[in-house]
Formats: C-alpha cells, sequence, structure tokens
C-alpha cells in the first residue's frame, strides 16, 4: 500500500451502512458524474428560463430529478471555486487563490497557491469506496506534477490544466471585439494551452474547436470501461469560458451566435452521457450534477451568458457572481420534477456524495460543506446552513453572509436584502433591520474566526520526494 493510500485511509473511515434517501432499502453504490461548466449564468438553461437557449438535455434532468433555485458556487472565479468542489472546503479553509496562471506566467504565478496534495478531494473520498474515478476537461487548480488530476486522487485526466485563454499570443485582445474576431476565423491557434494525457502533453496548441466533442468521447469511453463497477466522472467543460468554439457542424460565423451554440453544443454532451448510461442501462443509479463554477463574465457582452434575474456576475460577491443554476438526477435515490428553494452549494458534494457511498469523513479535518441529502429527499426541509450560514469570499475576505431569507454585505458598506422578496438585491433594509443585522454579523465573525483557526496550506511549489498524501 503506497504512502497516499495509507494517508486518506487515515482520513476516511468507512461505514458499511448508510441511510437510503428515499426508502429503507439499500442501493448498490451508485456511480457519480459532474458535469461543471465554466462561467455560465443562472439563467442560461431552458429550466432557468433563458429566452433563446435551447437545452432539453438539461431540462431533462430537471424532470427527472431536482432543479435548485438557490444552490451556489463556493466562489466568483475559476481556481477556488474547482477547489472548493473537491474539497468540501471554503476558499481561504485552503489558502486557495482566485485564478491561477499557467506555468508560473508573469503575475498568475502557477507555482504558488495551488491545491495541496495532502487535501482529500471527492476522487480520493471515492476512490478509497472503490470507485474508478476520472477527470476530463479544465483542471485549474495547479499544473505542477504533484498537483495534477492524477495527484489527487483520479486514475485518468485528459484535458487542459488551465482556462481556455490564457497563453494567448501577443496582439490578441480578450476584449468583445477581439473574441468576434477569433469566433469569425476560428483562431483557436493564437493560444499556446497544452492537452494533457495523465501527466503527458499530447496536444499544442490545443484544437478548440474540436475539445468538447473530445471530452465527450473521453467521458463515454470511461463510462463503458467501468459499467461494472462504480465509478465518478469530473467532467469540467472548457466552455463557455472565452474564447468560445463549437464543432464545425454546428459552426454559425456570427458571433452573436456563439454562446448559444456554445451552451447547446455543451446540452448535446450531456445529452450523449444520458444516452449511453441508458444504454448500458446504468441511468437507475448514477448520480448526475449538473452546474457552474461562477457566475457569467458579463463585460464579455455576447459572449458572456446572463444571471438574470440576479446582480452583477463573475468576480463578484452578489448573488449573480456565486448563484449558478444547478439540475441533479439520480432515478434510484430522488423523486423526479422537484424543486428546492433551500441553500445548497458545491461544497456540499464531498459530503452528500461520503454519505451515500458509505464513507465517514475524518472530523479532525473540518470542511465546510454539509450533507444535503435530507433535501433530495425533502426539498422543503430545512437546509444545513440554514443556522449556521453560507459564506461568501473574495480573496480571502468575507464580503457576506446569508441566513436564511437574508443576505448581509460587508464590502464596503453594510447591505441587507431578503433574498425571497428581493432576488436582485435591489432593496437595502440594513437600517429597518438593526438587531438582524448584529445577529448576522456576530454568526460570521464566530464562523470566520474559526475558519481561520483551522486553515491548512496550499501548494507552495517546492519539489519533494513524493505525493505522501
Amino acid at each position: 500500500m503506497t504512502d497516499r493510500i495509507i494517508q486518506i485511509a487515515l482520513v476516511l473511515s468507512i461505514s458499511c451502512c448508510f441511510p437510503f434517501p428515499c426508502s429503507g432499502a439499500v442501493p448498490d453504490k451508485p456511480n457519480f458524474v459532474i458535469v461543471y461548466c465554466d462561467d455560465q449564468g443562472y439563467q442560461d438553461l431552458g429550466c432557468f428560463g433563458s429566452p433563446n437557449i435551447k437545452t432539453p438535455n438539461v431540462d431533462r434532468l430537471a424532470e427527472e430529478g431536482i432543479r435548485f433555485t438557490d444552490f451556489y458556487s463556493a466562489y466568483c472565479v475559476c481556481s477556488a471555486s474547482r477547489a472548493s468542489l473537491l474539497t468540501g472546503c471554503y476558499q481561504p479553509r485552503i489558502s486557495m487563490r482566485g485564478v491561477l496562471g499557467p506555468h508560473a506566467e508573469g503575475s498568475l504565478d502557477s507555482t504558488r497557491g495551488m491545491l495541496h496534495p495532502n487535501e482529500v478531494t471527492i476522487a480520493d473520498m471515492l476512490k478509497s469506496r472503490g470507485y474508478a474515478t476520472a477527470m476530463v476537461g479544465k483542471w485549474h487548480v495547479g499544473d505542477s506534477p504533484e498537483t495534477l488530476p492524477t495527484a489527487q486522487g483520479f486514475d485518468s485526466y485528459f484535458g487542459i490544466p488551465y482556462s481556455n485563454d490564457m497563453a494567448r499570443m501577443k496582439g490578441w485582445g480578450n476584449n468583445p471585439l477581439d473574441l468576434d474576431k477569433i469566433w469569425s476565423l476560428k483562431k483557436w491557434d493564437i493560444y499556446n494551452n497544452e492537452l494533457y494525457r495523465d501527466k503527458e502533453i499530447i496536444e499544442s496548441p490545443v484544437n478548440q474547436v474540436t475539445i468538447t466533442d473530445r471530452y465527450t468521447s473521453e467521458a463515454l469511453t470511461f463510462i463503458r470501461a467501468n459499467k461494472d463497477k462504480p465509478f465518478f466522472l469530473y467532467l469540467a467543460q472548457t466552455m463557455p469560458h472565452v474564447p468560445l468554439f463549437v464543432s464545425d457542424a454546428r459552426y454559425d460565423p456570427d458571433p452573436h451566435q456563439a454562446y448559444r451554440l456554445t451552451i447547446e453544443h455543451i446540452d448535446w454532451s450531456v445529452g450523449q452521457i444520458m444516452q449511453t448510461l441508458d444504454q448500458l442501462q446504468l441511468s437507475e443509479n448514477t448520480f448526475i450534477v449538473y452546474t457552474s463554477d461562477n457566475g457569467p463574465w458579463l463585460n464579455k457582452k455576447h459572449h458572456g451568458g446572463s444571471a438574470l434575474p440576479l446582480r452583477a456576475g463573475k468576480s463578484t460577491t452578489y448573488e449573480g457572481g456565486m448563484r449558478v443554476p444547478c439540475v441533479m438526477r439520480w432515478p434510484a435515490g430522488i423523486k423526479p420534477g422537484q424543486i428546492c428553494s433551500q441553500v445548497a452549494s458545491t461544497i456540499d458534494l464531498l459530503p452528500t456524495f461520503a454519505k451515500i457511498a458509505g464513507a465517514t469523513l475524518d472530523a479532525s479535518r473540518p470542511i465546510d460543506g454539509r450533507d444535503v441529502g435530507g433535501l433530495l429527499k425533502d426539498p422543503t426541509s430545512e437546509s444545513p446552513h440554514e443556522k449556521t450560514g453560507f459564506y461568501y469570499f473574495r480573496n480571502s475576505r468575507l464580503e457576506a453572509i446569508r441566513l436564511g431569507d437574508w443576505k448581509l454585505h460587508f464590502k464596503l458598506k453594510l447591505e441587507l436584502y431578503n433574498l425571497r422578496e428581493d432576488i436582485s438585491e435591489t432593496n437595502n433594509l440594513v437600517n429597518t433591520k438593526p438587531e438582524l443585522v448584529r445577529h448576522m454579523i456576530t454568526v460570521a465573525e464566530r464562523y470566520h474566526a474559526n475558519l481561520k483557526a483551522n486553515t491548512r496550506p496550499a501548494w507552495s511549489g517546492r519539489p519533494r520526494s513524493s505525493p505522501d498524501k
């Protein structure tokens, strides 16, 4: 047994019995699939009210499962949000930076602040329960060998280790006019980015016109190869982060159609996964989650999405920056056609999956996520964040707390909103609820102090002999 497996065994104590969400029966361990989009806005699905984007496959997931209206990414930009998803932790607890760049490029120094190999990821946890694990797509929590997916619990990796707009050639910008030109000319070759298989670079620059199709093919190959054992697939789409590309078969030269076509391409990919699960008779006991890493990049104009009716977008702690679309389907454990308006988050996936898969997390290693299995059984039940709060961080600073229906901002001035009545955060009630404000400040300060007292380091980039996870 390797040092890595020994470490995981110490962190996870295994429980053989766990409650089945919808009945007294105990199912076989389900498969888990997470489809994680990049910069997709709250409104950018048919089932979330998009006026022009057609997403029949994701809509079907919602019809056959549960749609969360108050679901949050744990951070408002790429790297930190992904690290939080994988570990069940708010970004400051694991000392992760907001955005990492490739190979220590410029100010986005990738050699510091990467996800530490000692962190226990969803993949680590499920691997300890006998799951096959694969990561396909955008990783973006470190591109040193010690921090790639194969060092973080995944058996295999196929994807780009950072954002698809990084390593861009000089002379090309990232503004809407340049993005129009890049779309019209299909200029994927101006990005000197890299496609990995496991720890080896197999293509550079990456042909982004074909990347969604190739991600889908890799995902289907993994599912078929592991149809006879439990598996975990983490499919983190590169899109719709700019620059936008789609396959030639669905291309329209009009750049104003780029975002719609990109989301519809991702929806096609979801449909391919659903079809394959159906063909292999795996759909009944496969738990699928579809969500996004943060809100839309609004200054990209028509190359970005919509967070309506939420306020603002990516890089902010207003609702549009962190409240994201989310649907889940698991026919064996989730009744169809449900809508949940309770607070849940990407940090809750790890403890929820752990409970379902029969793993008990070590309480001496704190995380911030909570098991939301109760919401899957009864979407009207109380959120596990109801009393402790949900927290909005920016650059490790606490900028807001949500407690029940109320959200209090601390950033520049105190702002208090009732999100149930004012989803767009327009009516500041801070002067009308002084006792509530004081209570929320007390709860936030208590939680933040405890978090700071229990932080863990990020990976510094210093070489070492072997991963000791």
